[in-house]
């Protein structure tokens, strides 16, 4: 059984701090976010955490093993390395939709995004360590069947994307509608979800949809763990032996 922790990371009063006194530099305002994205990337994978960059002043974090002190360094650090501050809330539950959504009622309910007054808000309890298994984490990791040969060999780089991004999205809604699922992009022609509860039969439904849908295969590894690390390593490996193997679906267990 999956109990999934999702932490919600948000810059507080960012939109805002983007204009003023007057509008900042796009160039700046993309420089920090993508910093401050590879740093949150850096303190939540050093606790076998995974960190997605969503809208980048808004990252979704799988944080199983980190407990509040540690959410409450990465609060730190990022006030000590940023001219923003970040709150942080997190939720826990079987379906990662549902810990994503108890995570956004909290900082919802503790003020706007775009309050002046709302900082640094920790809200939130994590899994207990006497509470956790190793089949907390369900981690899937899905590519594109030749994307190489298919677009990028064959395509611009933009019609390229359009393809990509085109599964990533169809992927992404049936995943959210079908199975309360969080899939996201995370470069080349590769996504990641983190997953409830799913079976073979499952994940071969997803990427038959997708085929139907907009036209592109995926193939695709799975891992459970402890940790999401660990689960996303198993599911590399799992999807390496797809490759090997040709075939779509594995499962790291």
């Amino acid at each position: 059984m999956t109990r999934t922790q999702i932490s919600l990371i948000q810059i507080d009063n960012y939109g805002p701090w983007t204009t003023t006194p007057e509008p900042r530099r796009e160039v700046d305002l993309q420089t920090l976010q993508s910093r401050l994205y590879a740093d949150v990337s850096q303190l939540v994978g050093n606790n076998e955490g995974y960190a997605f960059f969503s809208r980048f002043d808004n990252l979704v974090t799988v944080t199983n093993g980190l407990d509040r002190a540690a959410l409450e360094l990465v609060q730190e650090s990022l006030r000590n390395r940023y001219p923003v501050t970040a709150s942080i809330t997190t939720g826990v539950s079987r379906s990662p939709a549902d810990a994503l959504g108890s995570a956004s009622r909290l900082l919802q309910e503790a003020g706007s995004a775009q309050d002046s007054q709302r900082r640094e808000i920790l809200a939130g309890d994590p899994l207990p360590e006497t509470e956790r298994t190793d089949t907390d984490v369900q981690i899937a990791h899905f590519d594109v069947n030749d994307a190489t040969g298919k677009y990028t060999d064959e395509l611009n780089e933009f019609d390229s994307f359009i393809n990509i991004e085109r599964s990533y999205a169809e992927l992404m809604r049936y995943m959210r509608t079908a199975h309360e699922s969080l899939s996201f992009f995370v470069g080349g022609d590769n996504i990641i979800a983190v997953c409830s509860d799913m079976d073979a039969a499952d994940y071969y439904n997803a990427i038959d949809h997708v085929r139907d849908t907009v036209d592109v295969e995926l193939k695709v590894g799975v891992g459970r763990a402890r940790t999401a690390q660990t689960a996303g390593m198993t599911a590399k490996h799992a999807l390496e032996d797809c490759r090997h193997d040709g075939s779509t679906v594995e499962l790291g267990w």
